[in-house]
Order: C-alpha cells, then structure tokens, then sequence
C-alpha cells in the first residue's frame, strides 16, 4: 500500500496561509498521497502543552512533518533533540521532521531565499564581485535567516534596525558561526545619520519587516527622504500586497526589485524534499499561489 503522507504548519494565528496550497500542489505533481493541515498553537505559556502535544506526534510519527510559523520559530526548539546546521546558526526552526527516531529542527527560510535571490538577480549577481554589499533592513527571525544566509555565500552585511541593541545580538550571534571566515558585520541604526551616509554604498537592500503588508500597504522601510543607492537590487519579503510600497518606489527609481513569494514557494519546496525525499515542483507550487490570489494575512507562512 502507498505511504500517505501527513503534513501540516503550526503558529499563531493561521487564519489565511498559503502553505497547504503549495504542499497540496507539491503532493500532487509527486504523485503522492498526503494532506497538509493547519495546527494553531496559542503563543506560549498558554500554548506550551498544545506544541509539546505536537511535537510529540511527529516523534510517534503520526505526522511526517510540519512548518512552524510566527510565534513558535524560537519556542519550538526545547521539544526538539537536534538542529541542524543552519537553524543552529539562525537560531529559529520553520521545519520538523524525524530521522532514525530523532526529532530534527532545521530551517529552510535561509536557502529559500538565497534560491530566489539568486532567481531574481540572474545575471546581475556575477556583475557583482566587487560590490558584494546588502543592506538588511530588520533585525527578527527572517532577518538572521537573511543575513546568515547572504553571509554563507560572502556578501559583506549591514544590518539596520530600530533597535540597535537587536541588530548588535543578530550580527553577534551569526558571526560567532562565521568567524572560521573572518566575516565582519557593521550594525547602523535605521533612519539614522549613519544609514543616511552608508546608503550609496549597498548593492543589495532586503526588507525583512513587516512594514508595507496588508493592511498597511502605505508604509514603507526605506526613508522618504533617501535616495536608493544607484544600482542595487530591491528585495522586499513582504508578498502581499505584490507591489508594496517599497518595491513600487524602487521601480520608479529604476532600479530591480522582487517581493518574496518566490522565497515562500522556495522555503516550502526545501521543506517538501526534506520530508518526502520527492522533488519538488516548484513551477507547479508557484501557479498555486498566484498573485491575483493572494490574500495572505500578516505573519502567516
């Protein structure tokens, strides 16, 4: 008999996820039996025995494996034996799986972007050997995965956040994993001098914040009153609405920009073959989610 695969995402809320559709779709161009459910654990304390009982069934192996959204990144980590690599560096889990009775953590966000990135830049990335500069704008879970994953490939990272002392902990602890390298961080604070005077310099501007999602599509992270730097690429990880404010500005500065529900369908493709050891169709997953479609809420992976 085929195996049936039982898949699912936890967090807080889930009220408009896009995740079952893409692992739906990914099943499906598979040729595999399965399902994908939603499982809304309150944050913690209230929460505690809901993702301890979670946990649990991926060990039992009543489930196969799920996704672990906001708020939960950070708290599931105690229920689970091992990290892997990466989400060890990032210091968040999005993804849970059991290998040889062993309660696995890892997190694909970081190679979900970096896949996207490097699909959205093309070309325009080799012309950048000598101007490997990204602004990461944000200092939360998406920005560590952002930044250690931009690190791992060498690019050279400033970090900007509101709070500096946020920024400063991020560079710190993804450095601690890099220093083999010798990477260095520099840490600016947003909508300070010292971003006004650096700004020229970034051949890459990622927004990992939550600033220009529905409902608030005004709002932006980048300065009225700054100029993009010449050149850059604009990635913004907010993906609804499709063109925020961010990426709008940009374009009308002529420059390239990208939201990021590419690195959505990545991060799930990533989590797909993690689990089912199936390739992923990612063409396939991408038409799932549409943009004309979208109706993502904040914080829902």
């Amino acid at each position: 008999m085929a195996k049936t695969w039982h898949l699912g995402l936890t967090g807080w809320p889930l009220r408009t996820s896009l995740s079952p559709r893409l692992h739906q779709a990914a099943l499906a161009a598979a040729g595999l039996e399965g399902d994908y459910g939603l499982f809304p654990v309150p944050p913690l304390p209230e929460g505690a025995a809901d993702l301890a009982e979670l946990t649990g069934r991926i060990r039992r192996e009543d489930l196969d494996g799920i996704n672990v959204t906001i708020p939960h990144k950070l708290h599931v980590i105690p229920f689970l034996d091992q990290l892997a690599p990466a989400a060890e560096a990032i210091g968040a889990v999005n993804t849970i799986f059991v290998r040889d009775g062993i309660l696995y953590g890892d997190n694909t966000d970081a190679p979900g972007f970096l896949a996207d990135l490097r699909l959205q830049m093309g070309a325009g990335i080799a012309g950048l050997n000598s101007r490997r500069s990204a602004l990461v704008l944000g200092a939360g879970g998406s920005a560590r995965a952002v930044a250690y994953a931009l690190a791992r490939s060498g690019w050279e990272i400033w970090i900007a956040a509101r709070r500096v002392e946020q920024a400063q902990q991020l560079a710190d602890q993804i450095a601690g994993f890099l220093s083999q390298d010798g990477r260095e961080f520099h840490v600016i604070v947003l909508e300070s001098e010292d971003l006004h005077n650096a700004s020229a310099d970034f051949s890459l501007v990622v927004n990992t914040t939550p600033l220009g999602m529905a409902p608030d599509v005004s709002a932006s992270p980048w300065p009225a009153d700054l100029p993009f730097p010449r050149g850059a690429f604009v990635y913004d990880l907010v993906y609804a609405p499709a063109e925020t404010a961010l990426v709008r500005r940009a374009r009308e500065a002529g420059l390239r920009a990208a939201n990021g529900l590419g690195m959505l369908v990545e991060q799930a493709a990533e989590a797909f073959e993690r689990w089912t050891g199936h390739a992923a169709a990612r063409e396939r997953m991408r038409q799932a989610v549409r943009l004309n479609s979208v109706r993502a809420a904040e914080g829902d992976r």
